[in-house]
């Protein structure tokens, strides 16, 4: 396995994004309908400056899809269907890792998926990575540790494509809850990140957010907004089910170090007021966004804090336009913006 791969920043260039139409009603019980449109508000935003790529189940699904998209304005010269059919609609945890090889071409790196240990039907999205490289004719490696394939959903990680990536404790190394990977250890997950994604440095967190039924994606945690600047989210309240373990990790990353020895920047991002779904809390973060090509998709609540979770992304990235999607709904699906994108990197020749 060579270790020459590099897994690019979500903000280096996109060839394209990728999505997956939303067709599974019962991840969002009695709220399906409104879905559609939110997906339908996203790819608009996409379109106006980058290709979107989104995954269909059936030519009828392409064709209601069209139909909704065109009421939308959306850019539909922008947009390219794949009848790749799908289990659910979370592209960032199925769909391969993109990476760039010494010569600067795109390669994939497919890791396995089991449902985050959750749900049994997951065989049409476990198969996806294969669909996209063939029709892609992109070639693929297996991610896997002494002969065996290693499991990891792309929302676990987030790197700054210089080397140095995020995860958790709780979601890779947490045998009690959510089984991945049984027996594999901090050093040997770190070992596959170098030889499938040249991460050099791993900075590991502790906890995820309550609500987060994946137990521990750092991406509705903390996330890199350039090569020495992180986001995350902090709680103020310290009879929240957030406050200790959102402490803990501002703690981890105020003595983490970049791939180069120097200091993190975090940035705090506010929590909204919690959100509850039949009894059960939903993982609301504004640590859920997307960085396409000149927009940044930034998931919000109906909150006071949405104002200023959407300033600060404003003021950390200053070379995109921030653009919040109401996102109420569509986090009762336990996911939102960037559960259900996935970038493709733009070869560097």
């Amino acid at each position: 396995m060579p270790h020459s791969l590099r897994l690019p920043a979500e903000w280096e260039a996109h060839q394209a994004t990728w999505l997956a139409w939303p067709h599974n009603a019962r991840d969002w019980p009695g709220k399906f309908a409104p879905i559609r449109w939110v997906y339908a508000e996203i790819v608009r935003h996409l379109t106006a400056s980058e290709l979107v790529r989104i995954l269909v189940s059936s030519q009828r699904q392409e064709h209601d899809a069209r139909k909704m998209l065109a009421r939308a304005h959306a850019n539909l010269d922008q947009i390219a269907f794949f009848q790749i059919p799908t289990n659910r609609v979370w592209t960032r945890d199925y769909c391969p890792a993109f990476v760039l090889d010494e010569r600067g071409q795109c390669r994939a790196v497919r890791f396995g998926f089991n449902a985050w240990a959750k749900y049994p039907d997951f065989a049409l999205d476990a198969a996806v990575p294969e669909h996209i490289c063939r029709a892609m004719n992109i070639s693929m490696i297996t991610a896997a540790h002494r002969g065996r394939p290693v499991i990891l959903e792309g929302g676990a990680i987030d790197g700054n494509g210089r080397g140095s990536l995020l995860t958790t404790e709780e979601c890779l190394l947490d045998q009690r809850v959510q089984v991945r990977n049984p027996g594999l250890t901090k050093k040997d997950m770190e070992s596959v990140f170098l030889q499938t994604l040249g991460a050099t440095n791993v900075i590991w967190l502790g906890q995820g957010i309550a609500g987060d039924d994946t137990h521990g994606h750092v991406d509705d945690l903390c996330r890199f907004v350039n090569p020495r600047t992180v986001v995350l989210v902090r709680e103020n309240d310290p009879a929240d089910a957030n406050f200790k373990a959102l402490e803990e990790n501002r703690e981890r990353l105020e003595g983490a170090r970049l791939e180069d020895g120097s200091r993190l920047e975090v940035v705090f991002l506010p929590m909204p007021e919690p959100l509850y779904f039949e009894g059960y809390r939903v993982p609301a973060s504004y640590a859920n966004f997307y960085i396409a090509d000149q927009v940044v998709l930034v998931p919000t609540f109906n909150d006071a804090q949405d104002r200023i979770a959407l300033g600060v992304l404003s003021e950390l990235i200053p070379d995109r336009r921030v653009v919040g999607i109401h996102a109420v709904d569509l986090v009762w699906g336990f996911g939102t913006l960037h559960c259900l994108t996935h970038e493709h990197p733009l070869a560097d020749r």
